[in-house]
């Protein structure tokens, strides 16, 4: 392997500005003077993004600012000395000492596990002491690699008890591996820790798995030394990751989750009372963090992960969401895991028509009941084809409900909420409850489910729960009230609904086209967004050649969603001095995102300048919107703009009004832009407008 570090990527003592930002421009350019990186922008766009997320500052003046990059070509590591030192958010101020790490995206593991190395040993007193004592970019070098071979270093002054483990973690037992490996690292301690408790167990986690996830473990497990507890961490991080042995999990008294992802088979640490935070804060609190698992332990009303909780999900009582959070994200999860089966089974029915035209809607059992391809029908081989086609398209559209309310349930109660919400979903399908009877089945599948599993049952049933007594339960729960109490009330408001819109026409049908476009444009992807889209989908089967209101709806949320990221993009063209080095960036990523129909696209400047860039996109969306739906202009596929135009009609008004509201949404943002914020063409490239960082 090439060096990761050489003299040339070492700066000491050296100004590079004020913002962190700055430095992180400094640092990526060197990166890429030093041929390891194919461009700046988009090197520096990705690390900046990370800086975003979370901040890179830890205790003891240092900064690990890093990112994973499709523009780094061999994983990398730059250093500043700084004076003056840059605040990088840490809580005991700025930091001297910065390691830019640059990670190529598909970077091996030995490359990951050196790169964690030197992230864990820069929470090392001495070896911190050292690199501020250097005299030169060799001497820096020859630190940085005795570190990463695990030569001892020197100390130079006595290591802060706040900073260092008091001895070198060692593995888990029977996991065979150095500490620095990852998983399982541990410690034990005979201090004056709670007599009761006397294990816990930790996992850490950040976005990217270089450096907060071992360093956050590292700090853990000194915490538990100077706590008198043995606790033992699972590393769930880019540099591979053995997961703790269940006998572990089973004698600790209490679990620590330092995350900024999703735990991987939470439902592996069910029982256990649990203290949740970001993985920022096992660095910066390791002590705080033990010391409350150990109350945690010992105290009976403490939270814990629910027999429910399992990976891809975030238990409810052990992350403080509330009532309102918890319903968000389970309608997003629902609509998220719904819309392969929808963009799959529309786009097939729409090239069934292409194939076999319109009427093969209504024939198509008939022709593959008694046709084949040895006896192809009347209309030969593309007869045949469409049929196959639109059945294969009816039949996954026909999971649309159910996978909706399945994914509800599963959201809230993980996967012992699955089978409960798919049924309650087919239910409601039933009973031609539709998109809303899957929602309201999802919701009560999920937390009927969540309930049942935060029940204490013995240890011996424990196994039995997620696997038989929640599925059964909820599904018998849930399901019954769908067919004894709610389904008849909500098909009929559902009949009541298609039956409004199928008789909107002419100014109504704008105004619905105006609502529809605020709609989408309005949270960018967000449950506002997707209750329209929801909508949209959920009726495209009922569309028909005599009833055409339910795919005028679907081109209308189709060409609103592809504005707010056309514009954006336009606009970061059109007015360069408007937008950051960052946002241009971005730009140039939107156009292909809005052409797809991702709305989501335009979030990246909606983040940084919500109060001028979301009016901007929903002046722009709702004047679309109003032409598609005014105009009659139809889409039979439910995803994919500009790829799909075989499938709409009225296709050049379609791009005709999402042009017209592009350029509106442009126009508007660039105008706010320069009326109420000065340019960014003389601020330090990455820097936010002024009004973008003002609280805005």
């Amino acid at each position: 392997m090439s060096a990761l570090i050489t003299e040339e990527l070492v700066a000491l003592d050296r100004d590079f500005g004020s913002d962190r930002t700055d430095v992180i421009r400094h640092l990526a350019q060197n990166v890429v003077d030093a041929g390891r990186a194919s461009q700046f922008d988009g090197l520096y766009a990705d690390a900046t993004a990370r800086e975003e997320k979370t901040a890179t500052g830890v205790p003891g003046g240092i900064a690990i600012p890093h990112c994973r990059s499709t523009a780094v070509t061999e994983a990398t590591l730059a250093m500043v000395r700084l004076d003056p030192a840059v605040d990088f958010g840490a809580k005991d101020g700025p930091a001297d000492l910065v390691f830019f790490i640059a990670a190529p995206e598909g970077a091996d593991q030995e490359h990951l596990k050196l790169l964690s190395k030197l992230a864990r040993s820069l929470i090392k007193k001495e070896f911190t002491t050292a690199l501020r004592e250097a005299g030169s970019a060799g001497q820096i070098v020859e630190l940085v690699d005795g570190a990463l071979n695990d030569k001892p270093v020197e100390p130079n002054q006595e290591a802060s008890p706040a900073q260092e483990p008091s001895s070198t973690p060692s593995a888990t037992p029977d996991s065979g591996t150095a500490p620095d490996s990852g998983p399982g690292t541990t410690a034990s301690g005979s201090g004056s820790g709670t007599a009761e408790v006397k294990r816990l167990v930790a996992v850490t986690a950040c976005p990217t798995g270089i450096a907060h996830t071992y360093m956050a473990a590292d700090s853990l497990v000194a915490a538990g030394e100077r706590a008198g507890v043995e606790v033992q961490v699972e590393t769930q991080g880019s540099a591979g990751a053995k997961a703790l042995d269940p006998d572990v999990i089973a004698a600790a008294d209490a679990v620590i989750f330092a995350v900024d992802v999703d735990v991987r088979d939470k439902h592996r640490f069910a029982g256990k009372p649990v203290v949740s935070a970001p993985v920022k804060r096992g660095i910066d609190e390791p002590d705080e963090m033990v010391s409350e698992a150990i109350a945690a332990a010992n105290n009976p009303s403490a939270r814990r992960v629910t027999a429910a909780a399992a990976s891809g999900s975030t238990d409810q009582a052990s992350s403080g969401e509330g009532a309102g959070g918890a319903l968000k994200r389970s309608l997003l999860t629902g609509i998220s895991y719904m819309i392969p089966f929808v963009a799959a089974g529309g786009l097939l029915m729409a090239l069934s028509f292409l194939v076999g035209g319109y009427e093969i809607a209504n024939n198509a059992d008939s022709v593959l009941g008694e046709s084949s391809l040895a006896n192809l029908p009347d209309g030969g081989l593309a007869t045949y084809l469409g049929a196959v086609l639109f059945k294969i398209g009816n039949l996954s559209m026909g999971f649309l409900i159910p996978a909706l309310a399945g994914y509800i349930a599963y959201a809230l109660a993980d996967r012992p909420g699955i089978a409960p919400g798919f049924t309650a979903g087919a239910v409601a399908g039933f009973m031609g409850a539709g998109f809303l009877g899957g929602i309201v089945g999802g919701l009560l599948a999920g937390y009927i489910a969540m309930l049942i599993g935060r029940l204490d049952v013995p240890r011996w049933l424990r196994g039995l729960m997620p696997v038989v007594i929640i599925p059964l339960v909820a599904s018998i729960v849930a399901s019954g009230l769908m067919f004894l109490v709610l389904g008849g009330p909500i098909a009929a408001l559902t009949d009541a609904l298609n039956g409004w819109l199928s008789g909107m026409t002419g100014a109504a049908a704008i105004v619905l086209g105006i609502i529809l476009g605020l709609m989408m444009a309005v949270d960018l992807g967000g449950p506002i967004n997707k209750v329209a889209y929801g909508f949209a989908v959920a009726g495209l089967a009922a569309g028909s050649i005599s009833n055409e209101a339910p795919w005028q709806i679907m081109a209308t949320v189709m060409a609103a969603g592809m504005v707010p990221p056309l514009a954006m993009a336009l606009a970061s063209v059109m007015d360069k001095k408007s937008f950051t080095p960052v946002e241009r960036e971005n730009g140039k990523a939107a156009w292909l995102l809005g052409a797809a129909f991702i709305t989501e696209g335009a979030i990246p400047f909606a983040a940084a300048d919500p109060l001028r860039v979301i009016p901007a996109g929903m002046l722009g969306a709702a004047t679309t919107g109003a032409i598609v739906m005014g105009t009659g202009v139809t889409s039979q596929a439910p995803h994919g703009g500009f790829v799909v135009l075989f499938a709409i009609t009225g296709d050049l008004m379609f791009i005709g009004a999402i042009l017209v509201g592009a350029v509106i949404s442009a126009l508007t943002v660039i105008a706010l832009k320069r009326l109420t914020s000065r340019s960014v063409e003389t601020a330090p490239a990455g820097s936010q407008p002024a009004a973008a960082t003002a609280g805005v």
